[in-house]
């Protein structure tokens, strides 16, 4: 799959004597004409693709699979392809590591745009995280905006933005 891009957060100045957590994760890219399906996180602002970390060993396609189906309650998942890779590193927030080093594996696929019940995580519930269509040239400029603006922004609003922009770009 080819690398998208590696983005560094502002805080990590230098990998040099740093010890570093690696986490892979798995990101949706769900097309309905101009719409995108997108998860709108209250608590950040922003928009973001469906996804999230893969379980020890867990297969990328299944991984994928799982975390579109718990978060969106997406029905009929098909004509998964690769889009791409993007790897970004940033502080990590427990004392046992330095820097997260995020790996995020993303795929475009199909499903029934009729979403079933979602099956969300005690935090993502009370971020106030929903899954919406969106039309995607609005969610980029949201996020944009969100970046310019907010004091609220998320860690990952880097990573769904330039995301965002390349899917657009590509539609």
């Amino acid at each position: 799959m080819n690398l998208l891009k590696t983005h560094y957060h502002p805080e990590v100045k230098t990998l040099d004597n740093k010890s570093i957590f690696t986490r892979l994760a798995t990101r949706s890219i769900v097309i309905n004409g101009h719409s995108i399906l997108l998860l709108y996180t209250e608590r950040y602002e922003d928009y973001s693709l469906p996804g999230g970390g893969l379980d020890l060993d867990e297969d990328k396609i299944e991984g994928m699979m799982r975390e579109l189906i718990e978060e969106t309650g997406a029905k009929d998942i098909k004509n998964i392809q690769p889009f791409g890779v993007y790897e970004e590193y940033r502080p990590w927030y427990k004392p046992d590591y330095d820097v997260q080093h995020m790996i995020s594996y993303c795929y475009t696929c199909d499903i029934n745009e009729n979403l079933g019940v979602s099956d969300l995580e005690p935090y993502e519930i009370s971020n106030g995280m929903t899954a919406v269509w969106v039309n995607i040239h609005d969610a980029l400029e949201h996020n944009k905006k969100t970046m310019a603006t907010s004091t609220k922004k998320g860690m990952s609003i880097e990573r769904e933005t330039f995301l965002l922009h390349l899917i657009a770009k590509n539609l």
